[in-house]
C-alpha cells in the first residue's frame, strides 16, 4: 500500500495452517512433538509458552490432520457434559493457567487414558508450576512431557511482523520493518500489539503505514507502558 492508498477496514483472519506456522529454534521442539504423534509419554503432551507465542496456531495445524480433535477451555470443563459425550482419538486443554474444576479435569484425565485416547494441555505456566490444589492432578501435570516455546529471535520477529501484516491484509517497505524491529520489545506479544496499534493508526489518520507512522505509534506504545508502570 502507497501513501496516497487509504487503509480499508476489512477486517482480518489469521492464516493458522500448518504452512502458515512459522518454526524457528524457539518452537521447533514444540513442533517436533506434534509430529511425533503418537509416541508420548502417558498420552499427554503439555505445551506451554507466553501469550501470543503460536499455541493455538499449533493446534490449528495439528487439527488439520485430526479433525476429530475436541478442544476444551480449561475455565469452562463441565464433568457432567464430558462423561455424556464420547471422546475423539485426541483432547486439548487449553488455558490450563484458568483451570477452575480440578475435579472435572481429573476425571477427564482419567477417562482420556483409561480409554487410550491421547491429551494435549497448553498454558503460559510450566504444567508442574500450575498452583492446582489436588495432589493428584499435580502429580500428573508433574509427569507429563512438557514442551516450552521460548522469546523468539530477530528473523523469527521480522517474519511474524510479516505475516501479521499480511493477516490484515496489509504491506508495509522493509524501512517501515527495520525501524520497528531495532526498537520494539522482543516478544511475540509486543508484535502482534505493534501491528494491531499500527493498523488503527493507519485505518484512523487513513495513510498508509510509514516510518514517521512507524514512529509515533512505538512512542505512544511505550508512553502506555510507563504509565501502566507507575499505576502500579
Amino acid at each position: 500500500m502507497t501513501e496516497n492508498q487509504l487503509a480499508l477496514d476489512l477486517g482480518h483472519r489469521p492464516a493458522l495452517g500448518r504452512d502458515d506456522f512459522l518454526v524457528a529454534p524457539c518452537n521447533a521442539e514444540a513442533v517436533a512433538w506434534l509430529e511425533r504423534w503418537p509416541h508420548w509419554r502417558l498420552h499427554a503432551l503439555a505445551i506451554h509458552g507466553p501469550a501470543g507465542c503460536g499455541k493455538s496456531h499449533l493446534l490449528a495445524a495439528f487439527a488439520q490432520s485430526h479433525p476429530d480433535l475436541l478442544v476444551l477451555d480449561a475455565a469452562h470443563l463441565d464433568a457432567e457434559a464430558l462423561a455424556q459425550r464420547e471422546l475423539p482419538q485426541v483432547v486439548a486443554v487449553v488455558d490450563m493457567d484458568r483451570l477452575t474444576d480440578e475435579e472435572a479435569f481429573h476425571h477427564l484425565w482419567s477417562r482420556v487414558m483409561n480409554e487410550g485416547r491421547y491429551l494435549i494441555l497448553t498454558s503460559r505456566t510450566v504444567p508442574s508450576h500450575l498452583p492446582v490444589k489436588e495432589p493428584r492432578v499435580h502429580s500428573r501435570l508433574v509427569a507429563t512431557q512438557a514442551v516450552g516455546i521460548g522469546a523468539p529471535d530477530d528473523s523469527l520477529l521480522a517474519a511474524l511482523l510479516v505475516k501479521q501484516f499480511a493477516d490484515r491484509q496489509l504491506r508495509v517497505g522493509e524501512d517501515v520493518l527495520t525501524y520497528i524491529l531495532g526498537r520494539m520489545e522482543r516478544s511475540f506479544a509486543a508484535a502482534r500489539a505493534v501491528v494491531e496499534a499500527l493498523d488503527n493508526a493507519s485505518l484512523a489518520e487513513r495513510r498508509g503505514i510509514t516510518v514517521p507512522l512507524a514512529r509515533a505509534v512505538l512512542e505512544g506504545l511505550d508512553r502506555d507502558d510507563r504509565q501502566g508502570e507507575l499505576a502500579w
